[in-house]
């Protein structure tokens, strides 16, 4: 793999990650802001570190503070590498999606379990040779991450459903109605626009992946009445931002100390020869 990139003020370490999708550009009152030098050129935006309930934390907006990036134009591998050089080992990943299905509408909170990826020219692997390397992929999610944020839920009384694939498409536009039918008919519960390639890069450094999905809309497919629009999208995920980011918070908690980790993404590069 290639080397590490610079971090400023190293001084500051974090262990576990938020990473704010659409409408999600904050997390902190305060912290500090640190740079951090990649391989693949900066992140998203400087990575805010603070401590909750006596874990250390990053924040970083996926989309830029000012959602100055598409889907298809987020620095992926530069946001993975740049957490992972401050010594992030578990990503809890809030995101928008669409609803496939009439019974899970917006406001719903989503713990998909598996993705189908329908992404294309988005660079989607750290190890570009000569080395092959390749990393089990078949549950994409942290299990133990997935049993936290489904414990909180439980032991706040707040409603979460437990399972669902979620599709990944280039976006930016929205689906046709016909390709909103074909993801539902494959199986697929959920639709996004970013969950990949960020769940596999994070496998590739062994880091632990959760994916939080927030409804934001029935998809074209499921109401042949109404179609979604960015509007409808952004101002449901922000009437809903701070239930989520509250969640996230109370979630930290109960995440296994990094020394503690016990899942198979934990040991995701056993056996597995790494260039670099």
């Amino acid at each position: 793999m290639p080397e590490k990139g610079s971090v400023g003020l190293m001084q500051r370490t974090a262990d576990i990650a938020i990473i704010g999708g659409s409408g999600f550009y904050s997390l902190f009152d305060s912290g500090d802001d640190l740079l951090i030098d990649t391989p693949y050129g900066p992140p998203s935006a400087p990575l805010v570190v603070a401590d909750v309930a006596g874990r250390s934390v990053a924040f970083l907006p996926r989309h830029g503070r000012d959602h100055q990036f598409p889907p298809h134009r987020i620095p992926y591998r530069a946001n993975l590498w740049a957490l992972h050089a401050l010594g992030v080992r578990q990503v809890l990943a809030p995101c928008a999606v669409g609803s496939l299905r009439p019974e899970a509408g917006p406001g719903a909170v989503v713990l998909p379990d598996q993705l189908l990826d329908r992404t294309s020219g988005r660079s989607a692997t750290f190890h570009d040779g000569p080395v092959p390397a390749h990393v089990a992929f078949a549950d994409p999610y942290c299990p133990s991450g997935r049993g936290a944020v489904l414990a909180t839920c439980a032991a706040e009384g707040a409603d979460a459903v437990d399972g669902g694939t979620l599709a990944v498409i280039d976006g930016p536009r929205f689906s046709t109605r016909a390709e909103s039918r074909f993801y539902a008919a494959s199986g697929c519960s959920l639709i996004n626009m970013t969950a990949m390639p960020e769940a596999v890069l994070a496998r590739e450094l062994a880091v632990c992946y959760t994916g939080v999905a927030l409804v934001t809309d029935y998809d074209a497919g499921v109401d042949a009445a109404t179609a979604v629009t960015q509007e409808s999208v952004f101002s449901t995920f922000a009437a809903n931002v701070a239930r989520l980011r509250d969640l996230l918070v109370r979630v930290v908690p109960r995440l296994p100390a990094t020394s503690a980790r016990d899942c198979p993404c934990a040991r995701a590069l056993e056996g597995i020869a790494v260039s670099g």
